[in-house]
């Protein structure tokens, strides 16, 4: 779990990635230094225009745009864009404390997932600090509707997501998956997972700027009936679990580890953004608790269920007297 630890992290050690942005077409260099404990996740804008730096919170209170990626920051000004693939990867990997220095409006998309980013954790690795992580305890159901899309979050023993998506192209369809957040977990079933567009939308895309750095290499492009990707789908349900990639990158900034489980339908990070400002306008909704006694009660719910699935089992067995 990822609330396996009862304190803090951060990254051993500077670690660099440069690439491209996927909407602006533009160069970056993207650093995750360490900080400080209670800290939390910093984007610091450099680059700008008057040789000025400025540094950007990763909180949902900051996010000024989610048309096709998180935007956090002034549109006018210092901002930083498509912040979810590398905020997904810091959270999974129980990084709660770092400062990421971006040279660009946009963090590089690397290969349209988080892979590279847990490639670069872990280079350096993820440090224990001294104080005690807290955690975003859900305590009742909240949920947000927008037509046939949904968001909600739950109580939950553990950070889950239950997402499911519907497309109408042959290569999607339906498809939902469960998954329960961990860090192996995560570079195993989700940090691969790439981003995905259609190719009759590019047109339109570049016209609002949009997509200008997108290419086979950095997206799962699809045609009218065909993925035009050469290698394909690196899963069938690729697109299902890149959505759980942005929903956790998303999520990321309610600035705490979330324990509960987040359900969405048809979501996108729109969608993601309006659950977080449900949650926050309704205080009775969580509380701040000790990342420790989470994890702790983790582990005893846990083992709680795996004591009645064996009774259960052992209920279905024949008599032998």
């Amino acid at each position: 779990m990822v609330f396996r630890s009862g304190y803090q992290g951060t990254v051993g050690d500077s670690v660099s990635l440069s690439g491209i942005g996927v909407h602006s077409g533009q160069a970056a260099t993207m650093t995750i230094h360490p900080s400080d404990e209670d800290t939390g996740i910093i984007f610091l804008r450099t680059n700008l225009p008057g040789s000025r730096d400025i540094e950007i919170k990763a909180d949902w209170s900051a996010i000024s745009a989610t048309a096709l990626c998180t935007v956090l920051g002034d549109p006018e000004g210092a901002f930083v864009s498509t912040v979810e693939h590398a905020l997904a990867a810091l959270r999974a990997l129980g990084v709660d404390n770092a400062l990421i220095e971006v040279d660009g409006p946009e963090v590089p998309i690397m290969d349209g997932s988080s892979a590279s980013f847990v490639d670069a954790i872990d280079s350096v690795g993820v440090v224990q600090q001294s104080k005690r992580r807290k955690v975003l305890r859900i305590l009742k159901p909240v949920r947000v509707d927008a037509g046939d899309a949904f968001g909600e979050l739950r109580p939950h023993a553990g950070s889950r997501f239950e997402v499911s998506i519907a497309y109408d192209h042959s290569s999607i369809g339906h498809q939902e998956m469960v998954f329960d957040l961990s860090p192996d977990g995560f570079r195993d079933e989700i940090s691969r997972a790439r981003t995905f567009g259609f190719l009759k939308d590019v047109e339109h895309l570049w016209a609002n700027n949009f997509a200008l750095g997108s290419s086979l290499e950095n997206a799962v492009v699809l045609g009218d009936d065909e993925i035009v990707n050469p290698e394909g789908p690196r899963w069938r349900d690729e697109f299902v679990r890149h959505k759980i990639l942005d929903s956790i990158g998303d999520l990321a900034l309610a600035g705490l580890p979330i324990e509960g489980c987040y359900r969405s339908h048809k979501g996108g990070h729109k969608l993601n953004f309006t659950m977080l400002k449900a949650l926050f306008a309704d205080p009775t909704a969580y509380e701040i608790v000790d990342g420790q006694q989470t994890a702790e009660r983790v582990r005893r719910e846990r083992a709680g269920d795996e004591v009645n699935v064996r009774l259960e089992a052992a209920a279905l067995l024949p008599e032998t007297n």
